[in-house]
């Protein structure tokens, strides 16, 4: 990973690539990963109605399974335009475990299209073409940039257990599905999810890390969890290139677990103001990050609190709604709990048909709005819960 003394980026290009990006949020400009971000009118109105509340059915889209038997999907992204492999509309899921069912091994990523058509997109199973400590586990942390790059964290392990996990790396795959090229060392650290926004000529990404001596004091809790913001230059063809890495939180609680290998901060998206919402998983709370885009110093203590218990159980993935409001996905029970900018909790639906814990990871707004997709992995599926009748 390159790393400058100034995060902030040093040359004309730089500098270029971060006004235009602090412009794109200001404006509500494209969101790209688990959250899309809405423009400065969509803010939480009153009286206010839940995005939720129009939705009431779950259907089963496709197996997440491709055909090496990779399990336990984790990432999801909505592809946003229409490059080699990548269809505009399509899901893509990354998988955790292989077939074994060993988790931080696998090594596929899966593209579902709005019908249910599944194709391999990705399977990284040869030699990178840069460092990754530990190998390929991939996370949570997924998305799809401008020009059809595809962002994959890895968090790696030997044989499933988290004392052999890894530091891992950020991999970043063309749009014929092949690696170019990976980002690691430094704050990179057990990326576990992510969130991105581009801009003219750029892109900023936000990455949980969950690896800061979580291993090292097993089984206890530490509070050394970070997010980083990474800023990226775009060019055409180019494979995108890192320009500076920054801890923009610190103070996060992580620990390790046997059932989810580790459990930290998790799901992120980006609010119209420049705000970056947190899952704190261990705490069951949402954190707030102010001034996100353009902070060099750590927000401490794992952020400002948001929303914290209540119908909030062990929230991981988020995406941030239509109109405003922050959705989590709670790995503790099943539901999805939707909470405004104003941090109160208006909408809880159980979407995971069992209503068990452990089965809900990433989840992403569908095209169009017309309702949240999801990953089960406890049948291993992508679903959707949508109206219940036909859009």
């Amino acid at each position: 990973m390159r790393h400058s003394q100034d995060p902030r980026p040093s040359n004309r290009a730089g500098r270029t690539i971060w006004r235009a990006l602090v412009a794109a949020a200001a404006i509500g400009g494209l969101g790209i990963g688990a959250a899309a971000i809405p423009t400065a009118a969509a803010t939480t109105p009153h009286p206010h109605h839940p995005y939720l509340s129009q939705f009431s059915k779950v259907t089963n889209i496709a197996s997440t399974v491709p055909a090496n038997g990779d399990v336990n999907p984790y990432g999801i992204v909505v592809v946003p335009q229409t490059v080699g492999r990548l269809v505009a509309g399509d899901t893509l899921v990354s998988n955790f475990n292989n077939s074994s069912n060993l988790q931080g091994t696998g090594t596929t990523i899966v593209e579902i299209s709005p019908t249910g058509s599944v194709t391999t997109f990705s399977q990284l199973n040869r030699p990178l073409p840069g460092a990754c400590p530990g190998g390929v586990g991939l996370t949570t942390a997924l998305t799809a940039l401008p020009g059809g790059w595809v962002v994959v964290g890895s968090l790696p392990t030997t044989n499933g257990m988290s004392a052999t996990a890894r530091a891992g790396c950020l991999i970043v795959i063309n749009s014929a599905g092949r690696p170019v090229e990976t980002w690691s060392g430094g704050a990179i650290n057990g990326p576990w999810d992510l969130t991105a926004v581009a801009g003219q000529g750029g892109a900023t990404i936000f990455v949980s890390n969950v690896l800061n001596g979580t291993v090292a004091h097993s089984p206890s809790t530490v509070d050394q969890g970070t997010v980083v913001r990474l800023d990226v230059r775009l060019s055409g063809c180019r494979p995108p290139a890192l320009i500076s890495s920054t801890v923009i939180a610190n103070g996060f609680a992580e620990r390790t677990d046997p059932n989810a290998l580790v459990v930290g901060p998790t799901g992120l998206a980006l609010g119209s103001h420049g705000q970056l919402y947190v899952s704190d998983t261990v705490n069951s709370r949402i954190a707030v990050i102010p001034d996100a885009l353009w902070r060099w110093t750590p927000a401490p203590g794992g952020g400002m609190t948001l929303s914290s218990g209540g119908d909030l159980s062990g929230p991981l993935g988020l995406a941030l709604a239509p109109n405003g409001d922050v959705l989590a996905a709670n790995g503790g029970n099943g539901d999805v709990v939707e909470v405004t900018p104003f941090g109160d909790q208006v909408a809880s639906p159980q979407v995971d048909p069992f209503g068990q814990g452990g089965d809900l990871f990433g989840l992403a707004i569908a095209p169009g709005g017309r309702g949240v997709l999801f990953v089960d992995d406890g049948d291993n599926t992508l679903k959707l819960f949508g109206p219940s009748y036909p859009r």
